[in-house]
């Protein structure tokens, strides 16, 4: 794929898929009735926005133009993937000549692919009179709605049926001017012969148009279609374009394929557009909100964030925003990084009536279980007096250190409600020390190996006490019971330290990583009684199948239809349960 030209303001793409093929791309508009503007700055925008375009990504929205307006721009346009809006205009005709299919992805009042309304000047004789959709032979999605068009004669004689998808109802023409005989718009579905399955370029049983055709043909072949049904990969239609896995049938496995392409609206592209990422095999313009944008091989990709996806949000200490408060407290849901310093002060948990703050709730502090990291410092100076630890920040695993206070990065001072600090992710302060002091009731945190957390020569201040940690516990603890260990002597399952991992018993049966941490075997393991069900995470890794197996690999199914190096994979399972490629004269499995 060659660059992306931008064309000045219209937001036109030009795609090169090969030195013999390529389309120039627009983006619509969602604008609906409303404009913004007077006439001639929305004609000149138009008009810059169309010239030269072939596909509109979107809807192609035209509104309360003039009839002195010249619209002839808009003969190049050959598909539309949204709906088309034609209102309150004065110009006697639409020239969209060469509109061959409108996708309908997107529908005017959620019914229509096309809306044709009020275009008639009431006090003049000026209006509508002719559709210009010489070649429309296809809308895939979505109804005709054509009202109140005081001049145009023959939209009524129009086999509209030929032309939206079966089964459609929303076909509303009513309120035009006087029927006439006229209907040139081309027939390619209900003159078809019965065994074409879609449309045809000839009423002879072998005259039938691929089943990847949209809008006609020109003959029987996938590159012989006036549109794509589905999407067009370099001049041919097909149902899905190259996909990133493929079957590799030497290892038995889905493999990353040189040759994918992505979906981009109705085309396959080698490369998405600027601005767009990688989402699965589909070009978007922005990642789901369970996932997050991240670049490899100087490609921009969607991946699952495994849990809440990164949001930063700004800390306190501020002269405005001095300590977490009711006021406040609500701007840090969801945030898993803090961009500076988290205090908590008399002033926030109890209220401030000089600046008429409440106290703060202390259910809302649960809002701290998303944060993973603080940039500068953790600061506490008070606490809700029914609270026993900091177990809000369970799964706080970093404090950068970056500004410190008098060489601190960790405080707790004069808060008697806590017995333990309940820290338990907290692995790593890149700089300053850990000043505890004034806390009568609080133990356990002089178990901790601070030197072990800790990457700085600071002080660390800490109160003696006589708590001793559970017995699975390795390095100390944070609290009391196995969930509050710095690490665990033996295995861990999530977060709580374990004498064994569930090998031999259980429903689930499990294996441990080299850290010592019990995991899951794979679905697709048969459970074995008196031995170890598998030997690591992978469905490769199982002692037995509890399904189908695929080469090394265990499956709940064999392959069937998925693509690969040189087409589709189908298998059969045997006796064994083993997968067999299906004989070579087997089509569909």
């Amino acid at each position: 794929i060659f660059p992306i030209l931008y064309c000045g303001l219209t937001l036109t793409l030009l795609l090169f898929f090969d030195f013999f093929f390529s389309v120039v791309v627009c983006y619509g508009t969602q604008n609906v009735l409303s404009v913004t503007g007077n006439t001639e700055t929305q004609y000149n925008l138009m008009k810059e926005r169309y010239t030269g375009c072939e596909i509109v990504m979107g809807n192609l929205e035209i509104t309360m133009m003039e009839h002195t307006r010249d619209f002839s721009f808009l003969q190049s346009i050959r598909e539309v993937t949204g709906y088309i809006l034609f209102a309150v205009n004065e110009f006697s005709r639409l020239p969209l000549d060469h509109l061959r299919v409108i996708r309908g992805t997107t529908l005017y009042e959620d019914k229509y692919a096309l809306a044709v309304m009020v275009n008639y000047h009431k006090d003049r004789e000026h209006g509508l009179q002719e559709l210009g959709l010489t070649h429309l032979t296809e809308i895939l999605e979505g109804g005709v709605k054509i009202i109140h068009n005081k001049y145009l004669s023959y939209a009524p004689q129009v086999n509209w049926l030929d032309i939206v998808k079966d089964g459609t109802t929303n076909i509303v023409i009513e309120g035009n001017g006087p029927e006439s005989d006229l209907d040139f718009l081309s027939v390619t579905k209900t003159v078809c012969a019965p065994q074409c399955n879609g449309r045809c370029f000839g009423r002879n049983p072998s005259e039938c148009c691929h089943n990847e055709c949209a809008g006609g043909c020109i003959g029987p072949l996938d590159t012989d279609c006036f549109a794509c049904r589905n999407f067009n990969n370099t001049g041919s239609c097909v149902s899905l374009c190259p996909q990133t896995l493929i079957y590799n049938k030497h290892t038995f496995k889905l493999e990353p394929n040189p040759n994918a392409k992505y979906q981009y609206g109705s085309i396959c592209v080698a490369q998405c557009p600027p601005n767009f990422v990688v989402d699965g095999s589909s070009c978007v313009s922005s990642c789901p909100t369970d996932k997050k944008e991240v670049e490899k091989n100087g490609v921009k990709r969607c991946e699952p964030c495994g849990g809440l996806c990164p949001k930063a949000c700004h800390g306190t200490g501020s002269p405005t925003r001095q300590t977490v408060d009711a006021r406040n407290i609500d701007s840090f849901t969801n945030c898993t990084k803090i961009q500076g310093s988290l205090h908590f002060l008399v002033t926030g948990i109890k209220g401030d009536e000089y600046n008429n703050i409440p106290a703060l709730d202390p259910e809302k502090l649960k809002i701290f279980n998303t944060v993973r990291e603080i940039t500068d410092i953790l600061c506490i100076q008070s606490w809700p007096e029914n609270m026993t630890d900091l177990s809000v920040f369970s799964n706080l695993q970093t404090i950068q250190g970056r500004t410190l206070y008098k060489g601190y990065s960790l405080l707790v001072v004069r808060s008697p409600s806590l017995t333990s600090l309940g820290l338990r992710s907290l692995r790593k302060i890149n700089d300053g020390g850990v000043y505890i002091t004034g806390n009568k009731k609080l133990c356990y945190h002089d178990t901790v190996n601070w030197s072990r957390i800790m990457n700085s020569s600071s002080r660390s201040q800490k109160l003696k006490d006589g708590r001793v940690c559970d017995p699975l516990c390795s390095d100390g603890c944070w609290g009391p019971g196995p969930n509050q260990c710095v690490s665990c002597k033996n295995y861990s399952r999530g977060g709580m330290c374990v004498p064994d991992c569930m090998f031999m018993t259980g429903k689930r049966r499990e294996f441990a990583t080299r850290s010592g941490e019990c995991m899951p075997c794979h679905p697709e393991c048969k459970v074995q009684e008196g031995k170890e069900t598998c030997t690591g995470p992978g469905a490769d890794q199982c002692v037995t199948c509890a399904r189908k197996q695929d080469g090394p690999h265990c499956v709940s199914s064999c392959p069937d239809g998925v693509m690969g190096g040189e087409g589709l994979i189908f298998k059969y399972p045997n006796k064994q349960g083993h997968c067999e490629p299906c004989h070579i004269n087997c089509t569909q499995g």
